[in-house]
């Protein structure tokens, strides 16, 4: 994963926030960090975003 990060307004509903803090708080990590994090699966899953060789994306389902 590259050190350049670049900002991005979101607009999302309420109710996915939501969620997605609750997610975040069981996996210890920031509400932004958890989005990237979903995003970098979803992307890796769907063959959109090729692996690093830094941190391998887990494809596990808890």
């Amino acid at each position: 994963m590259s050190t350049d990060k670049k900002a991005y307004p979101l607009r999302i509903s309420a109710s996915v926030l939501e969620a997605m803090q609750r997610w975040s708080d069981d996996e210890l990590r920031s509400v932004n960090a958890q989005i990237e994090y979903v995003l970098r699966q979803a992307l890796h899953k769907n063959g959109r975003l090729k692996p690093t060789k830094s941190k391998p994306v887990a494809d596990d389902d808890h």
